[in-house]
């Protein structure tokens, strides 16, 4: 077989077009907060994960300018050798300090975050154990890392224990888990899953790429259940509320230290651009300046979270930024779903109103919209109005 017939024979992506409503890879020709521009026209923006409406903000653009300025536009090596920059030092200073943790690495991406930590931490002989709902990184990173891989049922601690129960005496366990899912919008509960690691002995890894910047005043998922001192390790990308690109891993020194010596992603990777560690750097005293941000950005999606309901649909229990509509019908193939989510994308779209559209394997039929504290509560009730004209059309109803 040749190496290359997989892609001749992968349709999927054709199979899509061929409706008519492909939504994919669309030309983003800008953006200001909470509108983009997109085929030439304005929409409001529901389908990004800049939670807290910065990267539009002058302060962070006037950072990511001013560190190019003085520092080039790349690092053009690894952190470990000519790549560390005083702003890597400093960002990871401020990082560790505002989450409560003694120290933090930053790292180019946080899917290279969530690679390094599990890389470096696990090997054979090892356990790791995944939430079935965890992020892609979070799994790339276990299969890579050797170690032996479970999952439990999401959120479901009774079956986070039966599958610790099963693993031998003396192993080395580390249980990993998003702190809000990215396709639910559910928050982790890491009281439950916290006791049951302690019983075991397993070491608690919590993603927090869509909790911190917005839960507890932005200091994320541990914070919001008052047990940061609970969790072993905290991973976070800058992409989200922190305005930029890159991620963290934050935890104890020592296990900080080792990171820096013995993950490759750190150490074969050049370090974060300097206009990108700025921004986060910018966008994470901002966040610290002006905690409102937190508390509009979650007040919206309530709004609209409870007006998708009243409208007939279904979205889910989530109570972060991130608020999903489920669709598919009970019974229908694949494609007759697959028409149905695209289609109700591009009617939003054609109503002024852009979300994502998502089919299996990332998730089950649906649109995940998501919310900045930028959105103004008029572009708010534009997107709820173009809800209802899809609950009109009958379009992803389920009453």
């Amino acid at each position: 077989m040749n190496i290359f017939d997989k892609c001749h024979e992968y349709t999927r992506a054709d199979d899509a077009k061929a409706t008519g409503l492909y939504p994919y890879y669309p030309q983003i020709e800008g953006h200001d907060s909470g509108v983009a521009v997109v085929g030439g026209r304005p929409v409001i923006m529901c389908g990004s994960n800049n939670y807290l409406g910065l990267t539009c903000d002058p302060r962070v653009r006037d950072a990511a300018k001013t560190a190019v300025d003085r520092y080039g536009t790349s690092c053009t090596g690894s952190r470990l050798l000519n790549g560390n920059l005083d702003l890597h030092e400093e960002l990871e200073h401020e990082l560790a300090q505002f989450f409560g943790t003694e120290a933090a690495a930053v790292f180019p991406t946080g899917y290279q975050a969530n690679l390094g930590v599990l890389y470096a931490l696990l090997g054979r002989g090892d356990y790791v154990v995944l939430d079935s709902d965890d992020h892609a990184s979070l799994i790339d990173g276990a299969r890579i890392s050797r170690a032996n891989l479970r999952r439990f049922r999401h959120n479901d601690p009774a079956s986070l224990e039966e599958q610790l129960r099963a693993i031998p005496a003396g192993a080395g366990i580390l249980v990993v888990v998003d702190g809000v899912y990215s396709m639910e919008g559910d928050i982790a509960d890491l009281p439950a899953l916290a006791e049951v690691c302690r019983r075991y002995g397993a070491g608690l890894l919590v993603d927090d790429a869509h909790g911190a910047g917005v839960l507890a005043q932005g200091r994320g998922t541990a914070a919001h259940f008052r047990m940061t001192d609970q969790v072993d390790l905290i991973s976070l990308t800058f992409s989200k509320a922190f305005a930029s690109i890159g991620g963290a891993v934050l935890g104890p020194e020592r296990v900080i230290n080792y990171l820096k010596h013995a993950s490759r992603p750190m150490l074969f990777s050049a370090g974060a651009s300097p206009a990108s560690t700025a921004a986060a750097l910018t966008a994470l005293r901002v966040l610290r300046a002006e905690p409102w941000r937190c508390e509009r950005v979650l007040a919206i999606a309530r709004r609209v979270h409870g007006a998708l309901r009243e409208l007939g649909f279904n979205a889910g229990a989530s109570s972060t930024p991130v608020v999903p509509v489920l669709l598919g019908r009970p019974g229908a193939d694949d494609l007759t779903n697959l028409v149905e989510v695209f289609a109700a994308q591009r009617r939003l779209l054609d109503l002024g109103v852009y979300v994502n559209p998502v089919p299996p394997p990332a998730a089950s039929y649906r649109l995940r919209t998501s919310f900045m504290a930028t959105h103004t509560d008029e572009q708010i009730q534009q997107v709820i109005d173009a809800f209802a004209v899809l609950a009109g059309e009958g379009l992803g109803v389920t009453r």
